[in-house]
């Protein structure tokens, strides 16, 4: 692992994570300007501000923590209706606020201190471009623009990869030899290069060469990788005569496959099952395809994505198992920004990939954590995008039954009143991202 591609991989995606969060939040920015609405603050990050530029009525700027972003869309919190969502403003034209004298509760009195700070800044001239007073169909598409932009970008990268490189999730393996190994390296050592004392592999004693097709193993006819895979581990350490074709011409290789540990269970890397062993691996094509592909792909990648939303608390909390030592991290775990970081890393710094797969890995990680952003966002819950579209297409579906019915028109949706339901969410994103970052500390998730 070469400590300079390792920080260069760092750094290149954390640039395309940060631009990527730049982008989600000008999909917000834009359509909101665009329909008359006032942006006063478009940041990335969270926390102290390291740098800021005010243009127009906007201030743009860099914060200290750079794990988000957020755009200030003036008039989000509608007055509260006890005052028939009328407001009352001074001579100066600065808002009169007025706390409600039924404020007993606590959620009640977060919801009114949230008002308070909402219209604190609104002036009478305001009025007109607060964002409760726009189209339903508006504020879908402020909303909106922010995860389909993570979307489209997912989409972009993996167009890309599918129309060129092809599509890694889906390896195609063939009968033929793709890598000779020249010793038997242990499966518990990090490095993959042969050290003084590693037995030489068998298929290299054997003979065997890259673009060699099996045609059969101890008299078994090959007809695909799987089942020449297990042959291979179920001769333990026996004789093993090899049948190739080697351009057009078959020769017969001989040679005594070795018992040794190999980590079968992918849920589960750190479990070895002494198997036997040859030392190649098959040649690998991936499919390509064009748009339709990309969509038909991603609708799988939605669908899995979908499920592992659905035991998000529960493999969080398998990763605070991990740290508090109970069990192994699983592979499949999910992970932070950081754990983003050292996949890429280590991606960049792996001495056995060649150049062109760890670019694709760079991107395809960047296209997988826009892809789950983007859906995550669209999770109908308070404080997340997707519920500010669920409250205003329930504004849209009253106001349609109302006009329907002939009853007088409900008007907005008060957002205000789920904010408790946004401050649990909240929390919870918070505590899951702390473990999540803790883990990728502790016990990170490798490529390897």
């Amino acid at each position: 692992m070469t400590p300079l591609l390792y920080l260069l991989g760092v750094v290149l995606f954390v640039f395309a994570i940060l631009a990527s969060i730049g982008l989600h939040e000008l999909g917000h920015m834009v359509p909101a300007k665009g329909f008359g609405g006032k942006v006063t603050q478009y940041f990335i990050g969270f926390g102290p501000t390291v740098w800021s530029r005010t243009r127009g009525e906007t201030e743009y700027g860099l914060k200290a923590i750079p794990v988000g972003g957020y755009v200030k869309i003036v008039g989000m919190l509608p007055p509260d209706k006890e005052h028939d969502g009328k407001v009352e403003y001074d001579e100066q034209g600065n808002r009169v606020v007025t706390v409600r004298r039924s404020n007993t509760g606590l959620f009640a009195q977060l919801v009114s201190d949230a008002r308070a700070a909402e219209w604190e800044t609104i002036s009478a001239d305001d009025e007109p471009r607060l964002f409760y007073r726009m189209a339903w169909w508006k504020k879908v598409i402020v909303m909106a623009g922010g995860p389909t932009v993570n979307l489209a970008i997912a989409f972009l990268i993996y167009g890309v990869l599918f129309a060129t490189y092809g599509n890694p999730a889906e390896p195609v393996l063939h009968t033929s030899v793709g890598v000779v190994e020249d010793c038997v390296i242990p499966a518990t050592r990090v490095s993959d290069v042969c050290q003084p004392g590693d037995p030489v592999s068998p298929a290299s004693k054997a003979g065997l060469q890259p673009g060699d097709r099996f045609v059969s193993f101890n008299g078994t006819p090959v007809t695909s990788w799987t089942q020449m895979q297990g042959l291979i581990r179920g001769n333990n350490n026996g004789t093993a005569t090899i049948v190739v074709d080697r351009n057009g011409e078959q020769l017969s290789l001989h040679t005594n496959t070795l018992v040794t540990a190999r980590p079968l269970d992918a849920k589960d890397p750190t479990k070895l099952t002494r198997v036997g062993f040859l030392g190649v691996a098959p040649e690998v094509t991936y499919p390509t395809g064009g748009p339709v592909y990309t969509v038909e792909q991603m609708g799988g990648l939605a669908q899995q994505s979908a499920v592992a939303l659905a035991t998000l608390p529960v493999k969080v909390w398998g990763v605070a198992e991990a740290i508090a030592g109970v069990k192994p991290r699983a592979q499949d775990s999910p992970v932070s920004v950081v754990g983003g970081g050292r996949l890429a890393g280590e991606t960049a710094s792996a001495q056995d990939f060649p150049v062109k797969e760890k670019l694709v890995g760079l991107l395809g990680l960047v296209a997988g954590f826009n892809f789950f952003i983007g859906l995550f966002n669209f999770i109908p819950l308070l404080p997340l995008d997707g519920g500010h579209i669920a409250g205003a297409l329930w504004e849209a579906i009253r106001r349609g039954v109302a006009r329907i019915l002939g009853r007088p028109d409900p008007g907005y949706v008060d957002v205000a009143k789920l904010l408790p339901v946004a401050y649990v969410v909240a929390s919870f994103l918070l505590v899951m991202g702390a473990v999540l970052i803790v883990g990728d500390l502790v016990v990170p998730v490798s490529v390897t």
